[in-house]
């Protein structure tokens, strides 16, 4: 659609959900403001010697807390727009799952496909030196992650980069989503899909709401379709599956494929890897274009693609009871409307993806502490429980094995206690938005904006900005 403005999209939520606040116009306002916004352009020499200008951009949207985080994507889509409005959705997101970070996206124009591992190692690293030079990124005022089309690679590229340019002791919490030997923290790669599998399993659980839905309560049985397998959409998937739904579609860019009897994930991801698309699929039924498959019938819908998937187009079609927007913006103003009154529910962006962004805080935290989460904590936990069960065996006479001693008694390692974390914030977040949904009469998008307002409004109440 040739007028969609995604910016628009996310202050027009923001505008309705803030009639349920109590804060004045003028401050209002000053929240949905992005601080600053940078468009950067530079000479990329490809491998052939010729010459290309690159576009960039990086937009900090809120200030009230810092420093601002937000990921940096390589797509033909990114523009002023997108990376303004997917700024201010990071701060909203981090408000609403209380992360301390003001928002803030990235974005490189390109189609990643189209360039090679040294060329993009000499653009990643040119963007980061323009990000430095700009003052927009360090780990007190602006920490970048992987977004579509990038990964823990060209992090680790813009944190060497970084390192090169500033004498930090700090330096390895510039960037989130880094390789592990530069910083990284376990669990990161998972974390937006495990938190999109923790806040749709959260819902799942609520029996009341499961009931108006039609549904049973808990995720074992139900069907799902899953629009996109790259990192977020492959994970989400997999939990899913892991927790007893059962997998009937998926879309990716080359089409869409269904079975009602269900989809092996594994070898599906299989086929995808040898053949670079999905179609084709031995035994599963294709469908006529990439969009196809969110009109199946099925229980839950995840959209974990890109922004503007679900428009006043298609959602007469969608059938599903749930749609857990995995994406950042999947669904459009008018789609969600349509859905809505449907009765679907509706997960919201603002909310569901901020499983990165938990573990990107993570991380953050790990770096500027300089010790890795366990580290003083995990042997003193397992000699505790074994203690323990060594005193059910005395007066039990029950005798552990070997084996279920070690079970037993595993103590909480960076692993276990980012996954903890990351459950911990998704389940409260769930609950604190539902519950506002109940008392406002709204849908849990409206609910997560009204948070979001309320917790960054306080803060710059606080700061005596405004009175």
């Amino acid at each position: 659609m040739q007028d969609y403005k995604f910016f628009s999209e996310v202050n027009q939520a923001f505008d309705k959900a803030s009639a349920y606040t109590r804060f004045d116009k003028g401050l209002l306002e000053q929240m949905k403001a992005c601080n600053d916004v940078l468009h950067i352009t530079f000479p990329l020499e490809k491998d052939d010697g010729s010459i290309e200008v690159i576009h960039g951009y990086r937009v900090e949207h809120s200030h009230h807390k810092l420093p601002t985080k937000g990921g940096i994507r390589y797509s033909l889509t990114v523009n002023e727009d997108e990376t303004m409005a997917l700024a201010a959705l990071m701060t909203y997101k981090c408000a609403v799952v209380d992360v301390p970070f003001g928002g803030a996206k990235g974005g490189v124009r390109i189609d990643r496909r189209n360039y090679s591992d040294a060329e993009l190692e000499r653009l990643t690293r040119r963007y980061a030196f323009q990000l430095s030079k700009k003052n927009f990124i360090g780990p007190g005022s602006d920490v970048p992650a992987p977004d579509y089309g990038t990964s823990s690679r060209e992090m680790g590229w813009i944190l060497d980069t970084y390192r090169q340019i500033n004498s930090d002791i700090d330096a390895e919490g510039c960037v989130t989503g880094k390789p592990l030997n530069q910083g990284g923290i376990r669990g990161r790669t998972e974390a937006t899909g495990r938190g999109v599998f923790f806040g749709i399993k959260e819902a799942c659980s609520n029996a009341e709401d499961m009931k108006l839905l039609g549904l049973e309560k808990g995720i074992e049985g139900k069907t799902f379709v899953v629009q996109g397998l790259g990192n977020v959409g492959y994970h989400s998937a997999l939990y899913m599956i892991e927790a007893g739904a059962k997998m009937i579609g998926v879309a990716e860019m080359d089409g869409s494929i269904y079975n009602e009897n269900g989809i092996d994930l594994k070898e599906l991801m299989e086929y995808k890897k040898e053949k670079g698309g999905i179609v084709g699929f031995e035994g599963i039924k294709t469908l006529p274009d990439n969009k196809a498959v969110l009109e199946v019938d099925c229980d839950i819908l995840i959209p974990a693609a890109l922004e503007n998937q679900l428009n006043e187009k298609n959602a007469e079609r969608i059938k599903a009871k749930i749609i857990g927007e995995a994406a950042n913006g999947p669904t459009t103003s008018k789609a969600h409307e349509i859905i809505k009154d449907r009765g679907a529910l509706i997960i919201p962006d603002n909310y569901l993806n901020a499983g990165g962004v938990t573990v990107s805080y993570f991380e953050w935290l790990k770096n500027i502490q300089h010790m890795r989460f366990g580290r003083m904590g995990k042997r003193f936990e397992e000699n505790s429980f074994k203690k323990i069960l060594l005193v059910i065996e005395t007066i039990s006479d029950r005798k552990f094995t070997d084996k279920e001693l070690e079970f037993l008694a595993q103590g909480g390692g960076e692993k276990e206690l980012v996954d903890s974390g990351l459950e911990e914030t998704m389940v409260l977040a769930y609950n604190e938005i539902n519950e506002l949904r109940k008392v406002h009469g709204v849908d849990l998008r409206t609910a997560a904006f009204i948070s979001a307002i309320n917790k960054v409004g306080s803060m710059y109440e606080g700061m005596g900005i405004f009175p």
